[in-house]
């Protein structure tokens, strides 16, 4: 296989997986697909993400009180920033329709069965699972142009650790229950929290890592310019 190939092959076998093995990531791997991600683009070379790799320790304090705030109904402070557009439109609507109604078609969970949908929230906060979970912050007072580095350095590594054998999934919802995060992970204000990563290897048998989101044809994206 060609280098090329090999790129490619990685960037079309990422996908968000939602149920991992158990297997543990060797540290080694892992800091060396932190090193990979670390070579993304970033103006002037400010390089301004910031992460944290959460051990077993905080893990077992952040998890639960984060399950703990879902259960109580809670979603402590307001979002950080703003993911989503405060109303959706087409075509946007419908592709974002059409995904969640194939991941929960997937996992059983029918329209209104808001006690199905908790329980994919919960997994959610644990990391569905994974071995390696991560969490991604940037100085609050960046501007637009350092989150589009870190989305690059988020992409990096995805895509590093897809090569070297392992599934992923990026976390945006960790930002909704941002002060719990904070407190259990010791960040302090002047840092946003952006998202989470789980890094490990997906069940092959849940039902969740069957979705296959579809990706629009090149010609609806593209206007080719003479």
């Amino acid at each position: 296989m060609t280098p090329a190939e090999t790129v490619e092959r990685a960037i079309r076998a990422r996908r968000a997986v939602r149920a991992f093995l158990s297997d543990p990531v060797d540290p080694a791997l892992l800091r060396r697909l932190l090193e990979l991600a670390a070579r993304a683009p970033s103006g002037t070379n400010m390089q301004p993400w910031k992460l944290r790799v959460i051990g077993p320790q905080s893990r077992a304090r952040l998890e639960p009180a984060l399950v703990a705030a879902l259960e109580a109904g809670e979603r402590p402070g307001v979002e950080e920033y703003r993911y989503y557009p405060a109303q959706f439109r087409e075509p946007y609507l419908a592709r974002r329709r059409k995904v969640g109604w194939d991941l929960y078609g997937l996992l059983g969970v029918a329209r209104g069965d808001t006690e199905g949908m908790k329980r994919q929230t919960a997994a959610n906060l644990r990391f569905f699972g994974a071995p390696v979970a991560l969490m991604l912050t940037i100085d609050r007072d960046l501007e637009i142009g350092s989150w589009l580095d870190l989305g690059m350095f988020i992409e990096n590594l995805l895509i590093a650790a897809q090569g070297h054998g392992l599934d992923s999934c990026p976390q945006a919802i960790f930002a909704q229950f941002h002060t719990i995060v904070r407190r259990e992970l010791a960040i302090p204000e002047e840092e946003v929290v952006v998202c989470g990563i789980a890094i490990g290897r997906a069940d092959p048998d849940a039902p969740a890592n069957r979705l296959v989101p579809e990706r629009e044809p090149v010609e609806n994206f593209t206007t080719w310019l003479d």
